[in-house]
């Protein structure tokens, strides 16, 4: 998995400014919250002025003025109430916002993945993709909820109270302001040194789900080789250093922020006191702006604290943005189609032409390969594992792009076809097909609205799949659970034929297709192949060779290079590579002799 290093300040303003440009749709509402927040900002102010003036100018002995104190309460508990629910409204509001930015931005997240190329893939776990899309985005929405508002609401306070502090007394108030370079600096240590433990705390987390994501899909292959035991002890090493970035984490928590400010708090009470004290030699202390400036200050503290508690939740998201804007940015994608073209697959002839490939750009798996498949014939694809045939369907179907050589369709590039003709118009099934959670029915029209229930029935019968799913307690719609577990290998692959059928495609390409059917089953589906090869171009691979003995065509591939080509009959009088192979599978001289002679 690859590392990421811990971000610069200049990188973390990069992907907050990229994080609040998600915001603009939703300016209307952000507004309205702002307001929200300026209107609690001045009841929570305005509060300790009305009990600053009750103090001083009516908390007298043998003195109540009825009226002036019935407003003056009055008023007090207006304001808190207004308070209650203006405060109920702006985070109502702001939890409005941080939804649909995190909707919209996992809407983003899960199409660029649809969008990424195969090679991407290949090298990024699944579980770490689907800790950005997850857990990454969770994170993102923790500081929409938590952190924006409450900075934007602890600066309108801190502005408020500062107005208030100046107001009641000038002098005293440019004292307080010695506290706001300890508490910068304070923050932009905490950044710095919380930066990187989070960033270690992330990449751990992906590992984590990546290892879980992995255990999950081979759980037969790892209860069959007894690998229980190694598997949790992976986990449990990247669990181990999960859990110390989060100790390292907690460290620089317990010390930089709420005991630290507690601390300059401290200060700012000694300093207010001691005003106070130094003041009551000269005149008399007014008790009403004593009480406010002691409850000021608290104030002033209490939304420092809950920023100082939001930079940890700040900086896991900053660090999280960044890993799902990386994703975002991707450049790897899916090879480039042009959206629209008048260009049909009509009849279905290939043409391939030197084509070379190579995944990583240092070794080709692919050198020089030439043929031709006419509409009608059957191409047939073998040779030893790693010996190139499917690297040769991977550039047929275009899921990875290749720059030296050409495949045509029908006289023209592949490349100039859009995506949607190329994938209507060629049929794949693969050696272990892939099902769906829903229906068989669902499963063969993968929600293709314009195919109709008789439709499917015919592509079912067509590749004697009816036989099996009318036997079945609720035929057609049969509940499919995860990846078809609950059926055969035949069964799924059956299923798989009718998917590819009922497109009606013009290019079959079949990837050792029948290698998961048991013999009986695997007879009536030559049968149906051979009526499905009808009027269509055929491309399979095949490692039984007796499945490809009547193909038109039979490449051999040898280390990415085609070394043999020619019918059945033809290769085996070559008595190269092909009769090897052939010998190896049937077993014997004699069997080959009989072969010949047919």
């Amino acid at each position: 998995m690859e590392k990421m290093t811990a971000l610069t300040s200049k990188q973390q303003r990069a992907v907050l400014k990229r994080l609040l440009g998600y915001a603009r749709p939703h300016m209307k509402t952000l507004m309205l919250a702002f307001g929200l927040l300026l209107l609690t900002t001045i009841g929570d102010v305005t509060g300790p002025i009305l009990v600053k003036i009750f103090i001083d100018d009516y908390l007298r002995a043998g003195n109540f003025p009825f009226e002036p104190l019935l407003l003056l309460g009055a008023a007090y508990m207006g304001i808190q109430i207004l308070n209650v629910v203006v405060s109920y409204l702006q985070l109502y509001k702001f939890q409005e916002i941080a939804l649909k930015i995190i909707q919209q931005l996992r809407i983003d997240v899960f199409s660029k993945v649809q969008a990424l190329g195969l090679r991407y893939f290949d090298r990024t776990p699944a579980g770490s993709l689907v800790s950005r899309v997850t857990n990454d985005t969770e994170a993102i929405k923790d500081m929409f909820v938590s952190v924006i508002a409450t900075f934007i609401q602890s600066g309108f306070l801190l502005i408020g109270i500062f107005v208030a502090m100046f107001i009641l007394n000038v002098k005293l108030a440019l004292f307080c302001l010695i506290v706001f370079p300890l508490i910068m600096m304070i923050m932009t240590i905490y950044r710095k040194v919380s930066s990187k433990f989070y960033q270690d705390m992330r990449e751990q987390l992906s590992q984590l789900n990546a290892k879980l994501s992995e255990s999950l899909q081979g759980m037969p292959i790892i209860q069959v080789f007894r690998q229980e035991q190694r598997l949790r002890k992976e986990f449990g090493d990247i669990n181990e250093k999960h859990y110390q970035a989060g100790m390292r984490n907690i460290k620089a928590d317990g010390l930089l922020l709420r005991p630290a400010v507690d601390l300059v708090y401290m200060v700012a009470l000694i300093i207010v006191l001691s005003f106070f004290g130094i003041s009551s030699f000269e005149s008399p202390v007014e008790i009403g702006v004593l009480y406010a400036f002691i409850n000021y200050l608290d104030r002033f503290f209490e939304p420092v604290n809950n920023m100082m508690m939001r930079l940890s939740m700040y900086q896991q998201a900053i660090v999280a943005a960044s890993r799902v804007f990386k994703l975002l940015d991707e450049s790897d994608l899916a090879p480039d189609q042009p959206e629209k073209s008048s260009d049909k697959i009509e009849q279905g002839k290939i043409e391939v032409r030197n084509l070379s490939f190579s995944y990583d750009g240092k070794r080709d798996v692919l050198k020089n390969i030439e043929f031709t498949a006419l509409p009608g014939q059957t191409v047939a694809l073998v040779g030893h594992t790693g010996s190139g045939k499917s690297s040769i369907i991977n550039l047929l179907m275009r899921f990875y792009e290749f720059e030296r050589g050409e495949i045509k369709v029908d006289g023209k590039s592949i490349k100039d076809y859009p995506i949607d003709e190329l994938r209507n118009r060629m049929g794949l099934v693969l050696q272990d097909p892939f099902l769906f959670y829903g229906s068989i029915k669902d499963n063969i029209r993968l929600h293709n609205e314009a195919m109709s229930d008789e439709e499917i029935e015919e592509a079912a019968k067509f590749v004697q799949a009816d036989t099996f799913i009318s036997k079945l307690e609720d035929g057609y719609e049969q509940r499919v659970v995860e990846r078809g577990s609950t059926f055969s290998s035949g069964q799924r692959q059956l299923i798989a034929f009718a998917r590819t059928i009922a497109t009606n495609p013009k290019i079959l390409i079949l990837d050792e297709a029948t290698a998961n059917i048991d013999t009986e089953t695997e007879e009536a589906i030559q049968t149906a192949l051979a009526k499905m090869r009808q009027g269509r171009t055929t491309i399979a691979i095949a490692h039984r060779l007796s499945t490809i003995q009547d193909a038109d065509l039979i490449l051999v591939l040898h280390h990415g290079e085609i070394v043999e080509r020619g019918t059945h009959q033809e290769l085996l009088a070559q008595q190269g590579l092909y009769h090897k192979m052939y010998l190896l599978q049937n077993g014997s001289v004699e069997r080959l002799e009989d072969a010949v002679s047919q």
